[in-house]
C-alpha cells in the first residue's frame, strides 16, 4: 500500500515547498486540487518528477459551491466544466483519479433530485473520463447523502462503467457507520481511501492516532479482506503550532496503521 497526502495538509507558501516536505516525510505521492492552467499543470507534474513524487489524484473544485445536484442548469454546467478542469489537470500531472463529491442534499434539494440529477451529469462526463483514462472517484462526505454502503454501492453500479467509482473516506464515515462495514460492502467498488481520526465519543475529527476512536487494526484487516492495494491518503488540518513535525507524525502513525500495529 501507498502513502499519500493532500497538499492541503502541507505547510508551505510553495509546491516545491510542499513536494520536498512529503518526500522528506516519506510519502509516496501527492494529492492536489484542481489547477485552471496548463503552466500550473506542467509545474507541479515537474516538481514531483523532481523530488520523485506521484500525483495520482486531483481534487475537484467546484462540487460544493456548484453541486451537479443543483436545480440550475447554469450552475450544474459551470460544475461540469469544474469537473473537465479537473480531468485536465490529472491528465496533464498524470494523476488516474479525480476525487468528485456528487451532489449536495440541502433545504432547497430533495434527496431524489439530488441522486437523479447528479447520475446524469457524472453521465456526461464519463466519455472525457474514459477517454483520458481517468477514474471519477465519488467520495462519503457529509452532504446528506448516500447515507448507507448498500445505496453507496447501488449508485456506484447503476453506472454500468467502471470509469465511476467510490473514493472512501475512512474518518467521513464514523459519525453514522464503521469504516470496516463499509469498506466490505464496497469491495472493489473502492479506488482510492482517504483517512483521517474521528472521536466518536466527542463527535469530533482528530488527526490519526491521539483521540482517535477508529478501530484501525479492524480497518485494514477490511481493506486486506477486499484485495485493496493503493493509497491510503492523509487529509487532515497543518498543525498551526508543530507543522512540518506533524507531517512526519502524520506519516509514522500511518506507517503503524498499514503494518496493524495501533
Amino acid at each position: 500500500m501507498q502513502k499519500g497526502i493532500c497538499i492541503g495538509s502541507l505547510p508551505g507558501n510553495t509546491t516545491e515547498a510542499r513536494f520536498k516536505l512529503a518526500k522528506e516525510a516519506g510519502f509516496d505521492g501527492v494529492e492536489i486540487n484542481t489547477l485552471v492552467n496548463d503552466a500550473e499543470r506542467h509545474e507541479a507534474k515537474a516538481i514531483a518528477i523532481q523530488h520523485q513524487l506521484e500525483v495520482f489524484s486531483v481534487m475537484n473544485s467546484k462540487h460544493w459551491a456548484c453541486p451537479l445536484s443543483d436545480a440550475d442548469d447554469t450552475v450544474r454546467a459551470e460544475s461540469r466544466e469544474g469537473m473537465l478542469d479537473s480531468i485536465a489537470t490529472a491528465t496533464a500531472v498524470g494523476a488516474d483519479t479525480v476525487l468528485l463529491v456528487p451532489a449536495v442534499v440541502n433545504e432547497a434539494t430533495l434527496y431524489e433530485a439530488a441522486y437523479e440529477r447528479s447520475q446524469a451529469e457524472i453521465r456526461k462526463l464519463i466519455p472525457e473520463a474514459s477517454e483520458k483514462g481517468i477514474t471519477i472517484a465519488i467520495e462519503n462526505v457529509w452532504n446528506k447523502f448516500l447515507l448507507s454502503p448498500m445505496e453507496f454501492s447501488r449508485y456506484l453500479d447503476e453506472f454500468e462503467n467502471e470509469t465511476v467509482t467510490a473514493y472512501f473516506d475512512v474518518g467521513n464515515i464514523v459519525l453514522y457507520g464503521y469504516p470496516q462495514h463499509w469498506i466490505r460492502s464496497l469491495g472493489n467498488r473502492i479506488s482510492k481511501v482517504h483517512i483521517k481520526g474521528f472521536n466518536a465519543n466527542e463527535t469530533r475529527f482528530t488527526y490519526l492516532i491521539e483521540d482517535c476512536t477508529i478501530d484501525w487494526n479492524a480497518v485494514m484487516a477490511a481493506l486486506e479482506d477486499i484485495g485493496y492495494d493503493d493509497y491510503m491518503t492523509a487529509e487532515l488540518p497543518v498543525d498551526g503550532d508543530n507543522p512540518e513535525g506533524r507531517v512526519h507524525s502524520i506519516s509514522d502513525d500511518m506507517d503503524r496503521i498499514i503494518a496493524g500495529n495501533v
